[in-house]
């Protein structure tokens, strides 16, 4: 059976985090403060392409810190590939501790289909 969800996520997983850093190719997040425009953020820091500011991932609750000046600083789309990475990085984690396994596959309009096999050794 299969099953679509749709799902907004919480960053709250320093292990999937720097897993969706090594996928996309950032530098490893590092714990720190970061100035932003008009505020500080403290958190796992996320240096995404072409951004001014690092995104502030903020692991107590779940919450992203940034300031891409609506797209001037920074392409919106780099945090969202970054939210879709870590989501699966996130699923498949969880999966592994309860023992199954998890397939992935792109699709062509940039989504990407996830399989969780019950029981299934990965």
């Amino acid at each position: 059976m299969s099953h679509i969800v749709t799902l907004r996520a919480e960053v709250r997983d320093p292990t999937a985090i720097a897993a969706a850093c090594r996928r996309l190719g950032p530098p490893e997040p590092g714990h720190g403060t970061v100035t932003l425009f008009s505020d500080e953020a403290t958190g796992l820091l996320v240096k995404l392409p072409d951004w001014i500011y690092p995104v502030a991932c903020d692991t107590v609750s779940g919450q992203l810190h940034y300031d891409n000046y609506n797209g001037a600083w920074g392409q919106q789309e780099h945090l969202d590939r970054f939210l879709q990475v870590y989501s699966v990085e996130k699923a498949r984690i969880e999966a592994h501790k309860l023992g199954h396994s998890a397939f992935e596959q792109a699709l062509p309009d940039g989504s990407i289909k996830l399989v969780i096999q019950l029981g299934g050794a990965a």
